[in-house]
């Protein structure tokens, strides 16, 4: 075995899904199968269980896991040691929204290709309620993300910004909102659009059951853009935070609800975990994040939690 099919493993242990590993690893899925069939018949165990719905590893796989993750450590350091020279060499994977792509990232990644350009940035896109999913499960080893109400343990994070977390309403189609006798926002036959899963739709959960309100969700989706688009149109109001809203091609489709409902705002930053930080590469991206401008013009050092 070498250190790309051990990668490959700790990938796609993290992510139990071969059509994500072989698509964020650039590897076929037949490619990525024969990869784990080869690592099973060296080893005469059987690594995952899977069949046409779900994928999981065995203990033989959980054992073998950390044998993974240690010897790609262990790997990462012999080569920064060989190394001939001081230029810093490797890959940094990141998983954000397309948001914070445009938001946030431009600046501080322009810094960290300045200072290391002979890092190879392994940019990843998706649903923002899935960064610490993926952060968690070894596939990435940095993310932009929410800071979540309950914070998962080793999660290391430096804050950029706070953005407020807003109801929107279709500009072109008023007559979604619907209003009780008293011209109050009748939150029991005002259709809503809520994120499938996340801090928003938790924060919103949240909202509602303290008001005894039992909404008329017309559909949950996956992606802040998603919410705006289906808003947008007429479906629906939705709750995205500002910092998407702004950055969105469709701002000028919808309107922001006011007087709304009040929730807590989304600390939005840089997350790793702990055991990342000892990552040569990792631990330069953070310097370079620290270092700001902040998309809010300041941000305090780093919450170690």
């Amino acid at each position: 075995m070498d250190i790309q099919d051990l990668k490959l493993f700790r990938h796609l242990a993290g992510s139990l899904h071969f059509g994500r590993t072989s698509q964020a690893c650039n590897i076929t899925p037949s490619g990525l199968t024969r990869t784990i069939q080869r690592l099973e018949a060296e080893l005469n165990k059987q690594l995952f269980v899977r069949d046409n719905r779900s994928v999981a590893l065995t203990p033989a796989g959980k054992t073998f896991w950390n044998y993974a993750e240690d010897a790609i450590q262990r790997w990462n350091e012999l080569q920064k040691s060989l190394s001939a020279d001081s230029v810093l060499r490797g890959e940094l994977s990141i998983y954000c929204s397309v948001t914070a792509i445009l938001g946030i990232l431009p600046e501080i990644l322009g810094r960290f290709r300045t200072a290391y350009p002979k890092v190879h940035i392994n940019l990843q896109t998706g649903d923002a309620a899935m960064a610490l999913a993926r952060l968690q499960n070894g596939e990435v080893d940095v993310t932009i993300a929410a800071l979540p109400d309950k914070r998962p343990p080793q999660l290391e994070f430096i804050k950029l910004v706070e953005t407020p977390l807003l109801f929107i309403a279709p500009a072109r189609f008023p007559e979604t909102v619907l209003y009780t006798a008293d011209g109050s926002i009748d939150w029991r036959r005002t259709p809503l659009i809520i994120a499938e899963r996340g801090l928003s739709r938790t924060r919103a959960q949240r909202w509602f059951i303290e008001e005894r309100v039992v909404p008329t969700i017309y559909a949950q989706v996956a992606g802040n853009e998603a919410i705006i688009t289906m808003v947008s149109l007429g479906c629906g109001v939705g709750i995205v935070p500002a910092l998407v809203l702004e950055k969105s091609p469709l701002q000028d489709q919808v309107t922001i609800l006011d007087p709304a409902p009040q929730l807590e705002p989304f600390s939005v930053g840089i997350c790793t975990v702990g055991k990342n930080r000892t990552n040569p590469i990792v631990q330069a991206f953070w310097k370079t994040s620290m270092a700001g401008p902040f998309p809010t013009g300041h941000g305090p050092p780093a919450m170690h939690l």
